[in-house]
């Protein structure tokens, strides 16, 4: 007679135990080639450009020589406070750059979800036509798309052509600095010019962009559209069809059924597209190396290109990686200031309260399916948009 010996818990739990090591080992031996490629090209990098932000390096030799100096926090107090050039440039280039990621950030998000919206209607005939054609602008090359910019802006060139038609006078745009929000006035009050920030005049700041800078910021709409077009689309056709319908049943309008059911549901979308869109704007460098190189009169002055002017033309590589780490900063508050804004946030009873329909007083258009997308919101955590 055979008996079978039942494993006991002790035994089980080391076989499980060993085959967990196993798997570890095997995942670590399949991710070590990738991390080993990172650690060189990436993580040694940034390092050793830290390092050159603390120094004097001017660019000749290897960074860890002798003759390099640490420095401290000279480089970058001569970009925050430094009083003289180097602090002017870079508030102006700040001041660029904000203005272009303040208008590019949100006409870009609002022009691709209404993309998305609209080629992703069922009635729409020709959606695949209409889906290349809208995306065809983000994958051309944008060093070739800045020099076609470049002719259509051109003070006699396409657009200028098609404004003397409505009887407007176009202006030179890659030549004009002046700030588009000034609206012609040349000097401002002496308490906006006379305090500076950085360098720059508050008038200076409140001015807007240049009207070059303008040029660079319809482009930027123009060719990262599409893209973003994309991710909404495919987060449409993942949404589920029962809030809708019910609020369709219910006599909701089309404006109530975007605004108070599905543009709760995109907000992960939507945050992922604004974080894009943000790095993507304060990161802007080829279409300002391809087209103006800061002109005119530093209007167009980004800090991504002010980093390689001052590392690459003035060989003062010190403020050049300290531009490039004050950038990263400003990237990463605004992200986090970003995720803050955008966080799921559950609803409070005492706003649920005001989604309670009474008995008698009947179902109203939308009513219902308004207080059904604010249960569902509630449910997964996202009601603070409903």
């Amino acid at each position: 007679m055979t008996t079978t010996a039942r494993q006991s818990p002790a035994v089980r739990t080391r076989r499980k135990s060993g085959i967990r090591r196993g798997e570890a080992a095997s995942g670590w031996l399949f991710t070590t080639p990738m991390l080993i490629l990172l650690g060189l090209f990436l993580v040694v990098p940034v390092l050793m450009a830290l390092w050159v932000s603390f120094s004097d390096w001017s660019g000749r030799g290897s960074p860890f020589a002798g003759n390099v100096n640490f420095v401290g926090l000279n480089n970058y107090s001569a970009l925050l406070s430094g009083g003289g050039l180097a602090e002017q440039n870079f508030g102006t280039a700040l001041k660029n750059n904000a203005w272009y990621v303040v208008l590019v950030v949100p006409l870009q998000t609002a022009l691709s979800l209404f993309l998305a919206v609209m080629v992703n209607r069922q009635i729409l005939k020709g959606r695949g036509f209409f889906r290349t054609a809208f995306y065809f602008p983000s994958v051309t090359s944008s060093v070739a798309i800045t020099v076609l910019w470049l002719f259509l802006f051109n003070s006699t060139g396409a657009v200028n052509k098609l404004l003397s038609f409505v009887g407007v006078t176009g202006p030179n745009w890659f030549n004009d600095p002046n700030g588009i929000f000034h609206f012609g006035v040349a000097n401002g009050p002496g308490l906006l010019t006379g305090n500076t920030a950085l360098g720059v005049s508050w008038w200076d700041w409140i001015g807007g962009p240049s009207v070059a800078m303008f040029a660079f910021v319809l482009l930027a709409i123009f060719t990262t559209s599409g893209t973003f077009m994309l991710l909404f689309i495919a987060a449409l056709q993942n949404l589920g069809g029962d809030v809708t319908e019910a609020a369709m049943m219910d006599g909701a309008n089309g404006w109530q059924r975007f605004w108070r059911v599905t543009l709760p549901q995109l907000r992960p979308t939507l945050f992922t597209v604004l974080t894009l869109g943000l790095i993507g704007c304060w990161q802007v460098f080829d279409q300002i190396y391809t087209g103006t190189k800061g002109g005119p009169s530093k209007t167009t002055l980004t800090p991504a290109y002010l980093s390689y002017q001052a590392a690459f033309n003035n060989q003062q590589w010190g403020q050049g990686a300290a531009i490039a780490f004050l950038l990263f900063i400003i990237i990463v508050l605004f992200t986090l200031f970003q995720r803050w804004v955008l966080a799921e946030r559950k609803v409070s009873k005492r706003r649920m309260r005001l989604y309670d329909i009474p008995p008698s007083s009947g179902s109203g258009p939308g009513n219902v399916a308004i207080g059904i997308a604010a249960s569902s919101m509630a449910s997964k955590g996202q009601g603070g948009s409903v």
